[in-house]
C-alpha cells in the first residue's frame, strides 16, 4: 500500500464498524483474499455496490467520472488487468466492492480478481501502532 503504507508498519483493525456503517469510497480495509479466501490483503476501497467503473488512459472513472485520487503521486496511473480492462465499463454488484492497492504498479487488487464481497471483509485499518513515529488514526480521504 506504499506510499501511504509502508512494510513493517503495524495497524489495528476496526472490526465492528461495518455492522453498523456501510464501508465507504476511499476506506482502506483487510479482507480475506481470493483465490482460497485464507490470506488477508489490506486495499483501498474505489466502487462501491452499484457503481459503474471504467479504466481509461491511466485513470478510473466512476458512473463516467474521473476520480480525484489526491493521496497518490501525481504520476501515477491505474492500469488494466485481466477483470478490468481498458475502456471496459464494469458495474459492482450487490454487496460488493473493488479495491485497488495504492501501489497500483505492483499490487494485485480487484483490477485482476474482481470484486470483493462483504462477508470477506475482516474490518477497516483504523490505526497505525507501529512505528511510534508513525502512530495516528488512519483517516480515509475526502472526494471532490
Amino acid at each position: 500500500m506504499e506510499p501511504n503504507f509502508q512494510d513493517a508498519e503495524y495497524l489495528l483493525t476496526d472490526k465492528i464498524s461495518y455492522r453498523f456503517n456501510n464501508p465507504q469510497r476511499g476506506d482502506v480495509i483487510v479482507f480475506k483474499a481470493p483465490p482460497d479466501f485464507s490470506d488477508e490483503f489490506i486495499k483501498r476501497i474505489i466502487a462501491l455496490p452499484g457503481e459503474k467503473i471504467t479504466l481509461k488512459n491511466g485513470f478510473v472513472y466512476i458512473n463516467g467520472n474521473r476520480l480525484e485520487e489526491d493521496y497518490l503521486p501525481s504520476e501515477t496511473h491505474t492500469n488494466p488487468s485481466s477483470f478490468l480492462t481498458e475502456g471496459k465499463t464494469v458495474q459492482v454488484p450487490e454487496n460488493s466492492y473493488l479495491v485497488f492497492g495504492d501501489n497500483r504498479d505492483h499490487s494485485y487488487d480487484s483490477r485482476s480478481f474482481g470484486p470483493i464481497n462483504f462477508d470477506k471483509i475482516t474490518g477497516k485499518a483504523w490505526v497505525i501502532y507501529w512505528p511510534p513515529t508513525k502512530a495516528g488514526k488512519i483517516n480515509p480521504p475526502v472526494y471532490r
